[in-house]
C-alpha cells in the first residue's frame, strides 16, 4: 500500500491565493513530519483508517459541471428562512446559493478576498485549531485553496440563519476535498450558523476533510448546528474548534448519520470568564457504518460552565465511538461542568466504545460525568405491549423517543420539524412524525 502521508502531499491545491502560502507550508511541514494513526494511537484506538488509505481518494475533484436542477432537494430545509451558501464538491456554487446575506453579517470567500479582507482572515485563521494535535487539520491547511469567512460585527444581532452547505456528488474516480469555515462573532453579537454536509443519492466516492473554527468575542452568542447526512459510502474526517470569550455562549448541536468512516473532533476552549457551552449531539450508525465523536472541553479560566449531552443508537453491525473529555485547568475555579453519554444497542452485533473523562486540577468546581450502554428497557416494552402495541412498533417508539428528547430542545422550530422526520425515517415509522397509525 502506498504511503498515505507522502501521497497526500503530492495532492496540492490547483490554485490558491498567495496569502495562504504560509499556512499551507506550515500544514505541509506538520503533515510530512507525522505518522498515520494506528490502533496503537490512543485517540484512534477504535477507528481504523484502512478504508481511507486503500480508497485512492487523493485526486482533486473534477472541474465543475452545470448544476443539476434537483440538487436542492438534498439540502433544502422546509420552513427555514435562511441565507444559503452552497459548495458542490468543494467549489462554491452561486446558482444554488442565496443572492444576498442578511444585514450585519459579512461573507468572504478566501479565493476572492481583497487585501484588507485577507488580513482579517489571516488574523483568525488557524488560531483556534492546533494542527499538531489534530493531524487532519494540518492536511486541511496543506490543501487549502478556498474557504468561507463569516463575520458578525460588534453589537449586531443577525436573526436570519446562515445555511452553509457542503454537498458531494458521485464522480467517475474517487476524490478528496477540503472544506474550511471560519466564523467570527465580534463582541456582543449574535447569530445562527448551520453547517450541512450532504450528498446526492448515488454511492459516494469522496473523502471530505473539514475544519470549522468558531471565534466568539465577549458577550457573543452563537447557535450552531452541524448536520452530517452524507450517503453511507462517504468518508469524512472533520473537526469543530471553538474559542469562547468572556460571558459568551455557544449552543452547538451535532447530527451524525453513519457512513463507512466518519470521525468528528469537537474542541471548545473557554478563554474568557463566564463563558458557557451547551454541546449536544445524536449519532445513528447502522448497517456496517462507523461513527467516531471525540470531544474535548478546555476550561482554562474561572467561572465557566459546560453542559454536554450525546446520545447514540447503534443498529445492525455498526460501530460507534464516543470519547468525551472535560479538562479543568488549575486556574479554572468555580467551574460547573457536566458530561453525559447514553447509548442504545438495537442489535446483538452492534458495538459502542464510550469513554467519558474528567481531568481536574482545580479544587473549587462542580463536575459530573457518566455513560451508559443498554438495550431497550424491558419494562417499558412490556408496558407498551400490554396496551396492544406490537413488539416492532414498541421498539421503534422507544428508540425514537431516546433521541427525540434532544431534538425537541432545539430553539429553531424549522430545524425541529426538519430533523424529526429525518430521524423517524431511519426507524421506518411515519406515524412517529404524524401521530397517525400506519
Amino acid at each position: 500500500m502506498p504511503d498515505f502521508i507522502a501521497s497526500a502531499l503530492e495532492r496540492a491545491p490547483t490554485a490558491n491565493p498567495d496569502w495562504l502560502d504560509d499556512l499551507q507550508a506550515a500544514g505541509r511541514q506538520t503533515w510530512a513530519a507525522s505518522a498515520m494513526p494506528t490502533r496503537k494511537t490512543e485517540a484512534w484506538k477504535y477507528t481504523s483508517l484502512a478504508r481511507l488509505e486503500r480508497g485512492a481518494y487523493l485526486q482533486p475533484p473534477a472541474p465543475a459541471t452545470p448544476t443539476p436542477a434537483n440538487l436542492k432537494q438534498h439540502f433544502s430545509i422546509e420552513g427555514l428562512d435562511a441565507a444559503t451558501l452552497v459548495f458542490v464538491n468543494g467549489s462554491f456554487n452561486p446558482d444554488l446559493s442565496s443572492d444576498a446575506l442578511p444585514d450585519g453579517i459579512e461573507m468572504v470567500r478566501f479565493a476572492e478576498a481583497n487585501e484588507s479582507q485577507a488580513e482579517a482572515i489571516r488574523a483568525k485563521l488557524g488560531q483556534v485549531v492546533d494542527g499538531r494535535q489534530h493531524l487532519f487539520a494540518a492536511l486541511n491547511d496543506a490543501w487549502l485553496a478556498d474557504g468561507l469567512f463569516l463575520r458578525v460585527r460588534r453589537n449586531t444581532r443577525v436573526d436570519t440563519p446562515v445555511h452553509c452547505v457542503f454537498l458531494t456528488t458521485a464522480q467517475d474516480q474517487p476524490f478528496s476535498l477540503s472544506a474550511r469555515l471560519l466564523v467570527v462573532l465580534e463582541d456582543s453579537s449574535e447569530a445562527t450558523i448551520i453547517e450541512h454536509f450532504c450528498s446526492d443519492d448515488l454511492p459516494q466516492n469522496a473523502f471530505t476533510n473539514s475544519v470549522t473554527e468558531l471565534v466568539l468575542g465577549a458577550n457573543a452568542k452563537l447557535q450552531h448546528y452541524r448536520l452530517q447526512r452524507e450517503q453511507e459510502q462517504a468518508v469524512h474526517i472533520g473537526g469543530v474548534h471553538a474559542s469562547l470569550g468572556r460571558d459568551s455562549t455557544l449552543n452547538s448541536f451535532h447530527l451524525g448519520m453513519g457512513s463507512t468512516l466518519k470521525r468528528v473532533d469537537v474542541v471548545v476552549n473557554h478563554h474568557g470568564e463566564g463563558a458557557h457551552c451547551d454541546l449536544s449531539g445524536v449519532y445513528l450508525p447502522r448497517h456496517q457504518q462507523h461513527v467516531d465523536y471525540h470531544t474535548c472541553i478546555e476550561h482554562a479560566v474561572p467561572r465557566c460552565t459546560t453542559t454536554e449531552t450525546f446520545r447514540g443508537i447503534i443498529a445492525d453491525e455498526a460501530r460507534a465511538v464516543f470519547n468525551g473529555r472535560i479538562h479543568i485547568h488549575p486556574n479554572a475555579q468555580k467551574t460547573v461542568a457536566e458530561l453525559s453519554n447514553r447509548n442504545l444497542l438495537t442489535s446483538t452485533r452492534a458495538q459502542v466504545d464510550t469513554k467519558p473523562e474528567l481531568e481536574i486540577y482545580a479544587d473549587d468546581v462542580q463536575c459530573a460525568h457518566g455513560a451508559t450502554v443498554a438495550r431497550l428497557d424491558e419494562q417499558a416494552m412490556n408496558y407498551l405491549q400490554s396496551r396492544g402495541i406490537g413488539t416492532r412498533q414498541a421498539e421503534v417508539m422507544l428508540s425514537f423517543g431516546f433521541i427525540n428528547e434532544l431534538v425537541e430542545r432545539l430553539p429553531d422550530e424549522a430545524m425541529v420539524e426538519f430533523l424529526r422526520p429525518q430521524l423517524a425515517s431511519l426507524f421506518g415509522r411515519q406515524s412517529l412524525v404524524t401521530g397517525r397509525p400506519e
